[in-house]
């Protein structure tokens, strides 16, 4: 056992049935004028202030046995009164966020991010600390192990339960915590251990998914250079149904995903849901590098009581975004006809939204707080995303590069000469830094290109610098719902059909509009996000496309919607399919940059 910390956390599922945790925080020696402890508003690599302290119930300070009298000073800060001795602060979180951002507990599992549980003491945040993460109580719980990225001090070596401890509380929070009967594989990437835990109920091949995981970790290890930073990894996934995301952390990630999404037994093709799935892991172990190691200055350190705001979002997660599917290319889980089909999806989405005609790549990240994280029935009108345009901005730097080198540099040396600066000296990039850095490295003028895919609305080049690389783009109309783009031998040209420029959702009273498109047919005629279509031409709804698909372009149809409680009629004239989606065909030999050649 290591000398006592000044800080001392304990962990206790309690009631997991009313899905609480009881933690405490006791601090040796308490500010004289007295303690203040404070919980983080936001957590890092989810950019939207999510008030974790309102999951608080009840508190109560302690020092010498005696209770110790505390006052709330604002939404997430308490003060202790003065106390003599170690003061012990005791509190209980109501748990049942089963996002991969906060904390959940039930008779089945248990996951927390530290964010989620720990009171910071205030002046202690940069001081060494442990926490104790006990089991819960009881014959239900007998199989119960945890798993976490936390250096391990003193834990029971079958479940893991135990003393842990933390250089300070910025570590932490960034190691999450899953505890239950989960399934766990371990494997080596580049001779560092890893291990994958999945919970939740499922029928899947996990050595399989072990097997195709140290594939895409080694290729991201090697991409940025041996040896990699970490001693241990540890991948934490959650599957249920309806689920999808994942989020960051410096030895760790936390994913949720559909259960049907992992490797049938015995399968052995990449199924579209174990893709999305593997393009997941491929995106939050790039993270490792790209965004817990190199991140904006405004994140040196995390201010996690407000906003921090940057321009750099783009390079964050639209980089990582670019590099996710790559990476399965370069390990051989896809071939390039596979990517360019993914590729194309991504290139239709952003195309198919008017926000990229009004908000450029640096506004998305500046706003990410206020507008990405918070989206409405209007946000494909008024917004684009740092994620997916950013990613294509990765590809056209990346290409531009390769073009204008002759072949000889890429965008994977911008970010091994990123990856050299942040070893050197560990300070967050200001902002225009990452822009000096790739030009300083690659000695090409990219200003230029700069100024056109981050601060304007201009068109990326796209189609000129795929051609470059011996693929072709060419838009042409969604041929259904259905259509997002793809990968064909020779471009169609199929007539266009009719669309109302809408996105809807089945709804028991008719068709849901989620969201009205600028410049369609349906804004036209009045039609809002939220009204719920319940006739077409006096006959009940139920497919809009293939009902207006019976009419001809010019013809006046007639809808009846409710807005909220009220039955409005609309008169519709529906518009050919734009051309928005897109088509790549890819010529012999083309497409060399995609495995890295």
């Amino acid at each position: 056992m290591t000398q006592p910390v000044p800080v001392h956390y304990t962990l206790r599922p309690v009631s997991p049935e009313a899905h609480l945790f009881e933690a405490t925080v006791t601090i040796s020696h308490p500010a004289k004028d007295g303690q203040v402890f404070f919980l983080p508003a936001w957590i890092p690599g989810s950019y939207m202030i999510r008030e974790f302290s309102k999951h608080i119930v009840g508190m109560a300070a302690s020092a010498g046995g005696k209770p110790v009298a505390l006052r709330q000073l604002e939404k997430n800060r308490w003060q202790a009164a003065p106390a003599k001795g170690a003061l012990t602060l005791r509190y209980q979180v109501y748990a049942f966020d089963l996002s991969v951002r906060g904390a959940y507990l039930d008779g089945e599992r248990g996951f927390f991010n530290g964010t989620s549980v720990f009171l910071a003491a205030e002046g202690y945040e940069g001081e060494a600390c442990t926490v104790d993460i006990h089991a819960p109580e009881g014959k239900a719980y007998a199989e119960w192990k945890v798993a976490t990225s936390l250096p391990a001090e003193d834990v029971k070596k079958k479940t893991g339960f135990g003393r842990y401890r933390a250089a300070d509380y910025d570590e932490l929070i960034d190691h999450p915590v899953e505890m239950g009967d989960f399934k766990k594989v371990s494997f080596k990437a580049c001779g560092v251990p890893h291990e994958f835990v999945v919970s939740g109920r499922f029928q899947g091949e996990l050595k399989r998914l072990a097997e195709d995981t140290r594939k895409i970790c080694e290729c991201q290890i090697k991409l940025f250079g041996e040896p990699a930073p970490f001693d241990r990894y540890v991948f934490m996934l959650f599957v249920g149904k309806d689920i999808y995301g994942g989020l960051e952390h410096r030895a760790s990630t936390a994913l949720v995903a559909n259960r049907d999404d992992l490797p049938a037994p015995g399968a052995a093709e990449i199924g579209d849901g174990y893709l999305k799935l593997l393009g997941l892991i491929s995106h939050e172990y790039f993270h490792s590098w790209n965004v817990k190691r190199m991140k904006p200055a405004a994140f040196t350190p995390y201010d996690l009581n407000r906003e921090g705001m940057t321009r750099l979002l783009w390079a964050f997660e639209g980089i990582t975004s670019y590099y996710d599917d790559l990476t399965l290319v370069r390990c051989g889980l896809i071939d390039e006809k596979r990517y360019l089909g993914l590729l194309a999806e991504t290139i239709t989405g952003v195309q198919r939204g008017a926000g990229r005609l009004k908000q450029t790549l640096e506004q998305s990240s500046f706003e990410a707080w206020t507008k990405y994280y918070r989206q409405d029935e209007n946000s494909p009108n008024s917004i684009v995303s740092y994620y997916t345009k950013g990613s294509l901005a990765a590809l056209a730097l990346d290409l531009l590069i390769r073009r204008d080198s002759k072949g000889k540099q890429s965008l994977d040396d911008v970010m091994r000469a990123l990856w050299a600066k942040w070893l050197a000296d560990g300070k967050g990039l200001e902002e225009g830094e990452w822009e000096k850095i790739a030009i300083e490295t690659t000695g090409l003028k990219l200003k230029p290109f700069f100024d056109l895919a981050l601060r304007s609305t201009g068109e990326l080049p796209l189609a000129e610098l795929l051609k470059s690389q011996g693929v072709e783009l060419k838009f042409e109309a969604a041929q259904g719902a259905s259509d997002r783009g793809g990968v064909v031998d020779a471009f169609a040209g199929k007539p266009a059909p009719l669309t109302l420029g809408v996105k809807t959702a089945a709804d028991a009273a008719g068709v849901k509009l989620l969201q009205v498109l600028d410049g369609g047919a349906a804004q036209a005629a009045g039609l809002s996000g939220g009204d719920v279509v319940v006739a077409v031409d006096k006959l009940r709804a139920y497919d809009l496309d293939k009902q207006i698909a019976r009419f001809a372009a010019g013809d006046k149809i007639k809808l009846h919607a409710f807005r909220r409680d009220e039955l409005m009629t609309f008169e519709v004239a529906p518009q050919a399919a734009p051309e928005d989606t897109c088509r790549l065909k890819l010529d012999a030999g083309g497409g060399k940059w995609i495995a890295g050649r």
